[in-house]
């Protein structure tokens, strides 16, 4: 039959084929097309022989078309027919909707639009069928939806479709399918477009990291960097195009990162392709400001994570490494070199506002809160750091904008001057150091800021040129301008602007070379590191800076006869001329000397040798210091040293010719006047009593006349030049004995005036003794001196030594000037000095005084040395152990990366071979060596008898341990072995001391955290606390427990005040139960923050129910981590709530720990209520802990509010007893107040527990409020009795009131009456 109707179709007329067909039945037609289609043999041909004998103009033939047409649509959504087949039978369907107009004219028949409705179903059945989308007809078919029109449901079926081909196209057909896809979002799915195509991306990045850092031979498999860069690119400028056209689009993608980073999981969702997506994102400008705050908010938020996870061991174990969101920033960075120019502006932006908001603050003196880069460990300081970070590695990818950046840079740095811009400083300076010679495009840009520099901050300024001096080496035209600006601030009126204009000279001086000098190497300090070499000059230019220093010196000159600020800075400055410009020595010198020859008395018997008068100018009552004698003999000294040891070696070295000869033995001849006249100062010095200076006891130093202030200039002055001069003999000795008692005899002369100064200063308060403590020791000399009183066993230097170590107060002074130079260190990063700015020669001068200090320290403890000798102040060992403490927290804040050569340096080992061989130590086993030296020490203390026991250097001790234990690696033995030693000392000893106990308990707490989570142990020393101070329930009688030997009376309670306390001491109240809530507050912010994580993985917004019960079954470890932290830190609760603590501070931490303890089993129930959508259930420990809740905590929670309430009544009715006291009464009432404000947040907090709970119970089918007791009822009543007290009370004081006042009330009655009516 189908050959035939076949046959009737190659027919040129159609007559008999529609006869043919006539005749057949309905049935047999659709039985005769259903075997061909199910054969796949000639079924579309069939079809088209049926189509032409069933002609429209007849109504037999539009009726066999439709059912035709119909039945061929079940057919083919049935989905038993061949791919082919089934794609011939759709192509001659969608032929047959062409002939729409027949339809129209049949009533029985639907018209058009159910025609094209029924072909729509067809094709979507047809595309969502078994059958799959032929990969170079995906874009084509995507295209063609965006003309018909679709439900929301059809628009979700096309979209996942066409997601679900990306990972089987080529990556560069995937561009324009994303296009289509993002027209077609404009009918709906947006969020499934976004997701889809981020979700994509972020899967083939970490498959392209994953084979990068893997086998070098995977590359040849997988996509090239560059090709996958550029399509993604590609991608984004389409997505952003889209976003410009559908801002609804730009709202969702927002939407859908922000609510993933509110679930705590923004990393999840946050990667390097999506951030650079929200970065294009910026150039709309509807949206620039949410997508950066977004950002910003999401780059602090990472860094309080890392620092969350870093330090606790209970996250770590539970919450898997994962990728930070700065990392993925800094990866979009290095990736926008594959010209991804739509992201570098959203770049700077960022960089820009990171530093701008997370930059150091100013605070209330004027410093700026700053640490050292390599230890900052705060969130605002790593978010400060990482603009910076972004800022200057675009500066470095993108050409088009370095322009930019550095006029944003430098522009910052001059209008900000009253605020730290140290930040900017430091990236202005890597820029430059980056690609001097490119900058010099920008020159413009750096000379319009130099006009600037007599306004700004002399820090700045300085801070400035050093980082822009790079640029001046192969810019002449910006060095003219700079020197232009100087010069002219040389002469302004401002202070400010002449030292700015030194620094600025003396700089320049520094780095541009003049022919002769000697090279880096040869100088006693190499180069700064962050300085760059810039050679351009040849032996003309060098010659040339001859001339130029030459002219810089003869404007320095002048600074002579100015302020003595502005002589300071020269004199501080001149040492690194001479170090780095060895040329001008002879300039530098003989401007040195000519300037020293006004102050001094060159005849050899007059006394004293310095003209001190001179130095001070008087302008009528005003006194004042004119030259800074002190450090120009500083200055003089330093040069000279520098001389001696660098030039004069090197020229004896050398054979020369007889006319350099001559001009060598002149320069010699030079120096050695110098030589004399301070070897005649020191003689002279030395001879001269105070009475010469007219500075005895009997001498005027207050502050409030001008005798008293000038004595104190002259006295700082002579110290001043004794430290010099005791530098200057030490460092000239040869351990001569001679010498070495004339640098006592100096000595005495200091000792004499600081302790006139200290004597007048206790009795007046005088401001100028503060500045005793700025020494004029160099590092290294007393680094030298200590070594060589304390280390020097050569027995030829005994005997000279030995007038030294005679004196215990010479030997102590040396040991506090180290500790100033230290604590200088720590808080401004450099020491005063030569050599204090070079971060090499500084960590070197520590390691030497370290090694010092510590041997001094450990074979003369401090208990020996006190026994022999009672001397007023410290033993030198505690002054070693405070300098050891001092030196540990520097190394560790500014040395970190040498953490492993200084540690190495404190081992004293003769042979190299060791040496070698301990190389491989790490740093762990080298910090534990130390720590038991410490330990070592703290237990001979602990050992003795208590009334012998020091508290300083216990204290110092524990500082020293805790310090060193930061180095120790947390998985080690050694760390294991530190903590089960402080917590046996903690467990065994008992002492009264309360600041020694404090800190034992923070070391063991830090210590603890990096182990395991402490919650035992709070439990521990609750249940201890709580034996020693009693229960709230006088009546009960609580069993000590003894966990801890540690925990006593005067630890656990308040230090009663008593008048007779020596110096009227009195120590903070309840160390030890604010210690450990304080701990217990950490556990809690811990457990909230897992619980937001949980809360993110199974949100039923982002999540199947498929995929929710996975998360729910994966998230069991950390639930169950989770319900054991709270049901121990229950237990914790349990035992403080019922302890009598003191009114004041530890009652209002505890009501506040408890309400954030509510707070959290709220936050946790709240999960269950989630959880349970999906999984149904909750798990029997949640049951429990609910349980011990409602049994074990709130009950004794509204008791111990009761408690308080009681107490703090009672406290108010005792001072309100004495009604004189007025004020008395306001602030115990203040006081009460203030104190019970946490207990309405603690009731709410609970009831708002049990609200939750009643929820989770309906959910959960399980009755979880049988163990919870109705919460007591807080309304507010009138009790009787004590009102009629109250109103017998006040009518007693109204009988004893006038009757004026009382006809007074009565005339006041009819004006009340008129106000009512």
């Amino acid at each position: 039959m189908d050959q035939k109707i076949l046959s009737l179709a190659a027919e040129k007329t159609a007559d008999k084929l529609q006869e043919f067909l006539q005749t057949l039945k309905e049935d047999d037609l659709t039985n005769l097309l259903q075997n061909q289609a199910l054969k796949g043999k000639v079924a579309g041909a069939l079809l088209r022989a049926i189509f032409k004998g069933s002609p429209c103009s007849e109504e037999d033939g539009t009726l066999r078309r439709h059912k035709i047409y119909t039945y061929c649509i079940q057919l083919v959504e049935s989905g038993d027919l061949q791919k082919e087949t089934a794609s011939e039978i759709v192509g001659l369907l969608m032929l047959e909707v062409r002939y729409h107009c027949i339809y129209g004219s049949l009533h029985k028949i639907p018209y058009v639009n159910h025609f094209k409705h029924v072909f729509i179903n067809l094709f979507l059945s047809l595309s969502f069928s078994s059958t799959r989308w032929d990969q170079q007809y995906v874009i084509q078919l995507t295209s063609m939806f965006k003309d018909v029109p679709l439900s929301a449901e059809e628009v979700e079926f096309v979209v996942e479709k066409a997601l679900s081909m990306f990972s089987k196209m080529n990556l560069q057909e995937i561009p324009p399918l994303v296009y289509q896809l993002l027209v077609l979002s404009s009918k709906g799915s947006r969020k499934s477009v976004l997701e889809g195509i981020i979700a994509f991306f972020n899967a083939v990045d970490k498959q392209h990291s994953e084979d990068q850092s893997g086998d070098e031979l995977l590359d040849v498999v997988t996509v090239p960097s560059g090709e996958l860069r550029h399509v993604e690119g590609t991608i984004i400028l389409h997505i952003v195009f889209a976003i410009k056209l559908d801002y609804e689009l730009g709202r969702e993608l927002l939407k859908h990162l922000k609510v993933a980073g509110q679930q705590g999981d923004s990393n999840n969702n946050l990667s390097p392709f999506s951030i650079a997506l929200l970065l294009s994102v910026t150039r709309i400008q509807r949206f620039q400001e949410q997508v950066l705050d977004f950002l910003k908010t999401s780059v602090v938020k990472s860094f309080k994570d890392l620092q969350l996870l870093q330090g606790s061991k209970f996250l770590q174990n539970l919450v898997p490494h994962r990728a930070y969101v700065s990392t993925m920033i800094l990866e979009v960075v290095k990736n926008s070199v594959h010209s991804w120019d739509h992201v570098t502006q959203g770049l700077v932006e960022l960089g820009f506002l990171l530093m701008d908001s997370y930059g150091p603050k100013k605070v209330l003196d004027g410093k700026a809160i700053e640490t050292s880069p390599n230890l900052s460990r705060m969130p605002n300081q790593h978010a400060c750091k990482l603009g910076a970070n972004i800022l200057l590695e675009t500066f470095k990818i993108h050409e088009m904008v370095r322009q930019e950046i550095l006029e944003q840079v430098l522009n910052r740095v001059v209008t900000r001057a009253s605020s730290p811009i140290s930040h900017f400083l430091d990236l202005l300076s890597n820029i430059v150091m980056y690609a001097p010679l490119v900058l010099q495009s920008c020159s413009s840009k750096v000379t319009e800021a130099f006009d600037y520099l007599s306004f700004l901050p002399l820090q700045t300024v300085q801070r400035l040129l050093k980082a822009v001096q790079p640029l001046l080496k192969v810019s002449m035209s910006m060095r003219d301008s700079l020197i232009l600006v100087l010069r002219k601030a040389m002469f302004a009126n401002q202070l400010d602007a002449r030292k700015s204009a030194v620094a600025g000279f003396l700089l320049l001086l520094k780095n541009f070379k003049v022919l002769g000098s000697l090279s880096s190497s040869q100088c006693s300090q190499p180069l700064s590191v962050s300085q760059v070499h810039v050679d351009v000059h040849g032996h003309y230019n060098s010659v040339a800076n001859e001339t130029f220093c030459l002219e810089i010196m003869d404007s320095l000159r002048r600074c002579l006869s100015q302020q003595a600020d502005v002589r300071l800075m020269l004199y501080e400055g001149f040492y690194d001329v001479l170090r780095r410009n060895s040329q001008l020595a002879n300039s530098v010198m003989q401007t040195l000397l000519s300037q020293l020859k006004q102050f001094y008395e060159p005849k050899p018997d007059l006394l004293p040798p310095l003209k001190l008068e001179a130095c001070i100018l008087a302008q009528g009552d005003k006194i004042s210091l004119q030259e800074p004698l002190d450090y120009l003999l500083c200055c003089i000294q330093h040069c000279l040293a520098w001389y001696k040891n660098t030039v004069i070696p090197l020229q004896q070295g050398k054979e020369e010719e007889e006319e350099e000869e001559e001009e060598e033995e002149e320069e010699e001849a030079f120096y050695q006047d110098l030589d004399d006249i301070l070897a005649s100062i020191t003689n002279r010095m030395i001879k001269s009593e105070l009475e010469d200076f007219e500075l005895d006891k009997s001498a005027d130093f207050s502050q409030s006349t001008s005798i008293g202030i000038k004595n104190s200039i002259c006295a700082f002055l002579v110290m001043g030049v004794c430290e010099v001069l005791i530098e200057y003999n030490f460092s000239i000795s040869n351990f001569s004995k001679n010498t070495f008692e004339d640098i006592l005899s100096l000595f005495m002369c200091y000792k004499k005036l600081s302790d006139i100064l200290n004597e007048k200063a206790g009795k007046g308060k005088t401001k100028m003794a503060n500045k005793t403590n700025d020494s004029f020791l160099s590092m290294k000399c007393v680094s030298s001196l200590l070594t060589a009183l304390f280390r020097d066993n050569t027995q030829s230097h005994q005997e000279s030594l030995s007038v030294l170590r005679s004196n215990n107060e010479f030997m102590r002074y040396a040991v506090n000037v180290a500790l100033q130079k230290v604590q200088q260190l720590k808080e401004t990063g450099h020491m005063s000095g030569p050599d204090g700015q070079n971060p090499d020669k500084v960590f070197q001068n520590l390691c030497d005084i370290t090694r010092v200090l510590l041997w001094r320290y450990t074979s003369i403890p401090t208990s020996v040395e006190e026994s022999g000798k009672k001397e007023k102040g410290k033993s030198i060992s505690l002054l070693c152990l405070e300098g050891l403490q001092k030196v540990f927290s520097a190394v560790q804040q500014f040395f970190q990366p040498k953490i492993q050569q200084f540690l190495r340096a404190l081992d004293v080992t003769d042979k190299e071979g060791e040496e070698r061989e301990d190389a491989d130590v790490s740093v762990t086993q080298r910090t534990a060596f130390q720590i038991r030296q410490f330990q070592r020490s703290l237990l001979n203390l602990l050992s003795g008898q208590e009334e012998d026991f020091n508290s300083k250097e216990a204290v110092l001790l524990v500082t020293v341990l805790t310090s060193l234990s930061k180095l120790l690696d947390p998985s080690s033995p050694q760390f294991l072995q530190m903590l089960s030693w402080t917590l046996k000392i903690c467990k065994e000893n008992s002492w009264e001391d309360a600041l020694f106990c404090k800190s034992l308990m923070n070391l063991l707490f830090s210590l603890h955290v990096l182990y395991k989570s402490p919650v035992t142990l709070l439990r521990d020393l609750s249940q201890d606390i709580h034996g020693h101070l009693g229960d709230i329930d006088q009546d009960i009688e609580v069993e000590k427990t003894n966990h801890f030997a540690i925990v006593n009376l005067r630890m656990a309670a308040p230090t009663v005040c008593v008048s007779a306390a020596p110096d009227g001491l009195c120590l903070e109240a309840c160390y030890l139960p604010l210690l450990v809530l304080s701990q217990a507050e950490k556990v809690l912010e811990e457990v909230d923050w897992l619980i937001t994580k949980l809360k993110g993985q199974v949100s039923q917004d982002a999540l199947s129910e498929e995929a929710s019960s996975q998360a729910v079954l994966s998230n069991h470890p950390v639930e169950k981590a989770i319900i054991m932290q709270l049901g121990t830190l229950l237990t914790f609760f349990h035992e403080l709530v019922q302890t009598a603590l003191p009114s004041g501070s530890c009652v209002d931490t505890l009501l506040k720990d408890l309400c954030k303890m509510y707070t959290t089993l709220t936050a946790l129930v709240r999960y269950y209520l989630q959880v349970c959508r999906s999984s149904g259930g909750i798990p029997k420990n949640m049951e429990k802990l609910v349980k011990l809740s409602g049994s074990h905590l709130t009950p004794l929670c509204y008791s111990f509010i009761s408690y308080v309430q009681n107490k703090k009544s009672k406290s108010l009715n005792y001072t309100g007893e004495k009604k004189e006291k007025t004020a008395a009464v306001a602030t115990a009432m203040a006081r009460v107040l203030r104190e019970t404000k946490p207990i309405p947040n603690l009731i709410f907090a609970i009831e708002q527990y049990e609200k939750f709970l009643i929820h989770l119970s309906k959910k959960s089918k399980v009755n979880l409020m049988q163990h919870m007791k109705l919460s007591t009822s807080r309304d507010f009543k009138i009790k009787g009795n004590i009102l009629d007290m109250v109103l017998r009370d006040e009518g007693e004081d109204e009988n004893e009131e006038g009757t004026a006042s009382e006809h007074g009330e009565q005339n006041k009655e009819p004006a009340k009456k008129r106000r009512k009516k």
